[in-house]
């Protein structure tokens, strides 16, 4: 299952990251590149990040909590884990719903 999480991680993240296409070397690599482009975004088109983040749907009041908390570390970074996080929580919901569904008569579907 990690091995589908990852690929869909991957896949979800190219779909909802506008900028780069980034690459499925592994997960670290995955998240150093999304960091880079999110510090890149904190420089040079802060508001284009807030408007991502709003799109992929990442908790302003999560992110001011963990900015916050974390003072001494790399902002770009912390961002990047509320990302990650956000897109692995949606990943389970689908997987989630779609077990959930299984078991429900095609007639009873939506």
């Amino acid at each position: 299952m990690a091995d589908d999480i990852s690929t869909e991680l991957y896949e979800a993240l190219n779909r909802d990251w506008p900028l780069a296409p980034l690459r499925n070397d592994s997960e670290e690599a995955l998240f150093d590149a999304l960091a880079q482009s999110i510090n890149d975004l904190i420089l040079h088109d802060f508001h284009r990040l807030m408007s991502i983040l709003y799109r992929i749907d990442v908790s302003e009041q999560k992110l001011r909590h963990m900015l916050g908390e974390h003072k001494g570390i790399d902002a770009a970074r912390i961002i990047a884990h509320l990302i990650i996080d956000r897109e692995k929580q949606k990943i389970r919901t689908r997987q989630e719903w779609d077990e959930q569904s299984k078991g429900i008569p095609d007639d009873e579907k939506w």
